[in-house]
């Protein structure tokens, strides 16, 4: 099987994952999903205010891996004027939501976003997609990503267990903020700008990241057990 089959193979075993029992399981019943639509707009508004405080004006959004789009509606009361565009590899839920069919691995724009939003997405591909899809970042946005992945010590430390799909590629947070460090400045709470992008900032506002490697997490204990999507599986050995 020629490489570029390969990659379709397995993209198509993934994309079959997320049919409607995923998603009624972890996103639609109250008693097993992973996330609320109040958890969801506190989401949208944080990283609003992360960019209106950084100046960097929004006008389209691109939700890369969009699932059932839970921030759509969040980011259309804090951003009104954006665009909101919802980008999904599921057969499924393109057909139902409308939403674009792709991958964030590849996906190519007419145009690029002021925001992408890759929430939850990285953990459910193997090591050479996501580096794929954290390189292809840099051509999707314009400005600003904000990425939220389950890490090990997301595991070890934060989500619920009892709560989460466990088929995913459970990676150190170093190895993504390294990948996106070699195009994106880490501003705080998930969201990066892209180098070269002017942000107005007071120094004091400025993480540890602003262009060095972020400090080490804290210990076991450190952070409030949470509810995270798309989550799980137990540690490679």
């Amino acid at each position: 099987m020629r490489r570029s089959e390969a990659r379709a193979a397995v993209r198509g075993a993934v994309v079959d994952v997320f049919g409607p029992e995923y998603f009624r399981k972890f996103y639609l019943n109250p008693a097993t999903r992973v996330v609320t639509a109040a958890e969801m707009r506190t989401r949208a508004r944080l990283i609003a205010a992360i960019l209106a405080q950084a100046a960097i004006p929004v006008r389209r959004i691109l939700d890369a891996g969009c699932g059932i789009g839970l921030l759509r509606k969040p980011f259309a009361e804090v951003l009104p004027k954006a665009r909101y565009r919802g980008l999904e590899a599921s057969d499924y839920l393109c057909a139902r939501y409308g939403w674009t069919k792709g991958s964030v691995t590849d996906h190519v724009p007419k145009m690029p976003a002021d925001l992408v939003v890759c929430y939850d997405v990285l953990q459910y591909l193997g090591d050479r997609d996501a580096s794929r899809a954290l390189a292809n970042l840099a051509r999707l946005t314009r400005a600003a990503v904000y990425v939220s992945a389950l890490t090990r010590e997301d595991w070890r430390d934060n989500c619920d267990r009892s709560k989460t799909d466990r088929e995913v590629h459970l990676r150190p947070g170093d190895w993504y903020r390294r990948r996106l460090g070699r195009n994106f400045r880490y501003l705080g709470f998930g969201v990066w700008l892209r180098k070269g992008v002017t942000a107005v900032l007071w120094d004091m506002e400025r993480t540890p990241a602003w262009g060095r490697r972020p400090p080490p997490r804290g210990g076991r204990g450190a952070h409030k057990k949470t509810q995270t999507t798309r989550e799980g599986a137990e540690p490679p050995e």
